[in-house]
């Protein structure tokens, strides 16, 4: 069984930045493809961002791109989210996510496993 904890959200002003975490952890952990999304209040959960894990390609949202930088530290299981010069848009419940689907493939449906999210709040 894998598990993915996020850590690193909070509450940022507009032009801030935040760095998030996601551990993981399992007897077997070689997921193809991890990646971030994103749910906003009222709003469906929207793809972030994807890291092929061992080639370390990515792939991201129009809305991001520029902005937040993906990574990964395969030694220790572990997944970042850079994000820069955040706008209150950016506000929302992040989730790290693994599957073994290839890194261009953002539908949810092809992670299987999810963390618990973590709030990211970026005020005006």
């Amino acid at each position: 069984q894998v598990q993915l904890v996020e850590s690193g959200g909070g509450l940022v002003l507009a032009g801030g930045s935040l760095r998030l975490s996601c551990a993981a952890s399992g007897r077997t952990f070689s997921p193809n493809t991890m990646g971030w999304f994103r749910q906003a209040p009222g709003k469906e959960r929207e793809f972030v961002a994807t890291i092929k894990w061992s080639r370390g390609s990515t792939y991201y949202a129009d809305s991001v791109k520029g902005r937040f930088t993906i990574s990964r530290d395969n030694a220790e299981n572990t997944m970042y989210l850079q994000m820069n010069s955040l706008s209150p848009a950016d506000t929302a419940v992040y989730y790290c996510a693994a599957g073994n689907g290839a890194f261009w493939n953002i539908e949810i449906s092809a992670f299987d496993y999810w963390g618990q999210g973590t709030q990211v709040t970026v005020s005006s």
